[in-house]
């Protein structure tokens, strides 16, 4: 640590001893000066940890005339780390790689290492999937506005939404976050196992001067990292199993004779909202289990709605045979008699 460095250092540490000696509880570095990336205005990265609201008097930003460098001195307490720690983004280095450097509080230390581990073990997890979809729903919302929005300079910052939630969904993905800054995001990117065209769109979203073909590059990013991370997910996916029970009997039971209303009314509407719900289930399903592939929306067929009751067959039958894998078998039974004796059995 330089002598500037330490002198702000040791500055936070006696205002804290006259203004809120019980606040704060250690102090960390992280960034450029940890990672090596430092250069002669790099600024000082701090993680003071401050365990009641009279610590926010620490925090201050400020300019060095003579070295031209400006800092920003900013505090966490409690509930930023532990949001840090459930892995809501992959921006986790302050969290993870700060190099703790004073400690007023020891116990407050321990804390930190636990919430450590248990972000290595969330990173670890399957839970980690589910703030993966989550980003992904917020660079869809980003991109919805790139395509509402006119002004280059407004829909430049949908992009910056949208690739800021793809990079981190594609990092939380892989169990992964960033340990250094933005100049070398792309670099962290690229040691993925992910397709270099990735890297390379998100780097010709930054020299874009055009809306039409921002628009181009952000459906291309989403689109490629939903079926990337989709396909990788299929290859853990769980044979069938008896989990399954009880599916096909619901699938039949909400849908299959309101499709076939829907035909003998030429209620297309019906017809198409049944299948769409069907559509949704199987999406469901296979998210979790290898069941196969079904493309009921691509056949459904509003010009002829008896064809979409021999579609939902189809996709039944094939289901069936699934449930056979698994091990399972439809429950049927020739008259409600023979369903109430079984039920009562059971």
């Amino acid at each position: 640590m330089n002598h500037v460095n330490q002198k702000i250092m040791n500055a936070v540490i006696e205002k804290a001893e006259k203004v809120c000696p019980d606040s704060l509880a250690f102090i960390g570095i992280y960034g450029s000066v940890v990672t090596g990336d430092e250069y002669e205005k790099s600024d000082l990265d701090l993680l003071i940890l401050i365990q009641d609201d009279a610590g926010w008097q620490l925090g201050t930003g400020f300019l060095l005339d003579d070295s031209k460098v400006g800092y920003d001195i900013y505090c966490t307490n409690w509930d930023g780390l532990r949001y840090d720690a459930a892995c809501h983004h992959a921006q986790l280095s302050k969290l993870m790689d700060s190099k703790i450097v004073y400690i007023k509080n020891q116990e407050a230390y321990e804390e930190l290492c636990r919430l450590r581990e248990q972000t290595k073990r969330f990173l670890a997890s399957e839970e980690r999937f589910q703030r993966v979809n989550e980003l992904m729903d917020q660079a869809k919302i980003s991109y919805a506005n790139a395509q509402l929005h006119e002004e280059l300079g407004q829909v430049r910052m949908d992009a910056f939404g949208v690739m800021y939630y793809l990079m981190d969904a594609v990092m939380l993905f892989y169990g992964r976050y960033f340990r250094r800054g933005t100049k070398r995001m792309l670099e962290e990117l690229a040691a993925l196992p992910i397709d270099k065209a990735f890297v390379d769109n998100l780097k010709s979203v930054a020299c874009s001067k055009d809306v039409f073909e921002l628009r181009a590059f952000l459906k291309s990013l989403l689109l490629y990292a939903e079926g990337h991370m989709r396909q990788e997910k299929d290859k853990d996916k769980e044979a069938p199993s008896a989990s399954l029970l009880g599916t096909y009997e619901e699938m039949y039971s909400n849908w299959r004779n309101k499709v076939e209303e829907a035909a003998g009314q030429n209620n297309v509407f019906a017809s198409f909202m049944n299948m769409c719900n069907l559509q949704y289930m199987f999406a469901e399903i296979s998210s979790e289990a290898a069941i196969g592939t079904y493309s009921i929306m691509e056949e459904y067929n509003p010009d002829c709605l008896a064809d979409n009751v021999g579609l939902f067959d189809r996709c039944l039958q094939k289901y069936e045979s699934v449930y056979k894998i698994a091990g399972i078998a439809v429950k049927r039974f020739h008259s409600v008699d023979e369903f109430v004796a079984d039920y009562l059995e059971k």
